[in-house]
C-alpha cells in the first residue's frame, strides 16, 4: 500500500482570515499550507505520518504540493526516512492543476501499481478513526473482489448537506452514488463523505479515463477528488467504512477548534489514527 497526501492547495480562505484578524495573533501563520499549521504539539500533516507508520499500512508516503510551498514541505520532510515530495509545478491558485490532477500526476511519477490511500492534507479525524482498522476492512472487500475500493462515511446534520458529498448506499454498505451538496429534501442520506480513499491498484488506470474525459472541462470538475470519487462509482465497487467524525480546517475558525482539541481533549497522541 503506498500513501499519497494531497497538499496541493493555496488555502486562500485560510489565508484571508489570517490576514484580517485584527488580534496579530495568528500573523505567524501568514503564507503557511495548511497542511503544516501546528495542531497541537505537531503540524497536521505529521500526525497523518505518524499514524501511517506507526500503522504499517503504508511503504511509502508521497505529499504532491505545489512550487510555492515545495520548500517548506522538503524542510518539513526531513525529518523522516519514507516522505517523497513532489511539485505540481504552479505558484499560484489561478494556475492549479486540481486534486485528481494531482493525484495522477504522483501515480504516473513515481509508477505506482500498488492500492493507494489519498489523504486530505487539510484533514484530520476524531479519535474513534483508526488506520489498522480500515486496512482491514479493504482487505475484507479485496478478498471478495479486487476491483474494490473504500470511502469513509460519518453522519452530519441536516444543514449540513449542503456543503459535503453526501453518499447513499446499500443494505451491504456499497455506495450507490453520491450527491454533490445536495439540499436535505434531494436525499435521506446524511453520509458525508471526508476527502480519504483507498483505490485499488486495478481502479488507477481510470484516473488516466477520468481526466481524458474532463480534458476541456473548467478545473472545478477536476479539482476535488470526490469529483473522480463519484465518477468511480458506477464503473467499479466502491464500500464505505463508518466513522463519527472529522476536522476539516478551511478557514481560521474551524483552525481553532481542531487546534484547540488536539491540546486539551486528545486522550492519546501515541495512538491516535494507528
Amino acid at each position: 500500500m503506498k500513501a499519497v497526501i494531497l497538499a496541493g492547495g493555496y488555502g486562500t480562505r485560510f489565508q484571508r482570515d489570517v490576514v484580517s484578524d485584527g488580534s496579530g495573533r495568528f500573523s505567524p501563520l501568514v503564507g503557511r499550507p495548511k497542511p503544516l499549521l501546528p495542531v497541537g504539539g505537531s503540524v497536521l500533516i505529521s500526525h497523518w505520518v505518524r499514524a501511517l507508520a506507526g500503522s504499517g499500512c503504508a511503504d511509502c508516503v508521497y505529499v504532491v504540493t505545489n512550487d510555492l510551498y515545495r520548500a517548506a514541505f522538503e524542510e518539513w520532510a526531513a525529518e523522516f526516512s519514507n516522505i517523497n515530495i513532489v511539485s505540481d509545478q504552479t505558484r499560484s491558485n489561478d494556475e492549479r492543476l486540481g486534486a485528481v490532477a494531482c493525484l495522477h500526476l504522483v501515480v504516473k511519477h513515481f509508477q505506482i501499481d500498488d492500492h493507494v490511500t489519498v489523504i486530505g492534507g487539510d484533514t484530520l479525524f476524531r479519535e474513534d478513526f483508526s488506520l489498522t482498522k480500515v486496512n482491514q476492512r479493504f482487505s475484507g472487500l479485496q478478498s471478495q473482489c479486487e476491483d474494490s475500493c473504500l470511502v469513509l462515511s460519518y453522519q452530519c446534520q441536516d444543514e449540513e448537506t449542503q456543503k459535503y458529498g453526501i453518499l447513499e448506499v446499500d443494505k451491504d454498505l456499497r455506495v450507490l452514488c453520491m450527491k454533490e451538496k445536495p439540499l436535505p429534501s434531494e436525499t435521506n442520506s446524511r453520509r458525508a463523505c471526508p476527502c480519504f480513499y483507498v483505490f485499488s491498484k486495478k481502479s488507477l488506470p481510470l484516473l488516466d479515463t477520468f481526466l481524458e474525459e474532463k480534458k476541456e472541462a473548467p478545473i472545478e470538475e477536476k479539482d476535488a477528488p470526490g469529483n473522480f470519487v463519484s465518477w468511480l462509482i458506477p464503473r467499479t465497487p466502491v464500500y464505505i467504512h463508518e466513522i463519527c467524525g472529522r476536522f476539516d480546517v478551511g478557514n481560521l475558525s474551524s483552525y481553532i477548534v481542531c487546534d484547540l482539541y488536539f491540546k486539551e481533549q486528545l486522550e492519546n497522541v501515541d495512538s491516535y489514527m494507528v
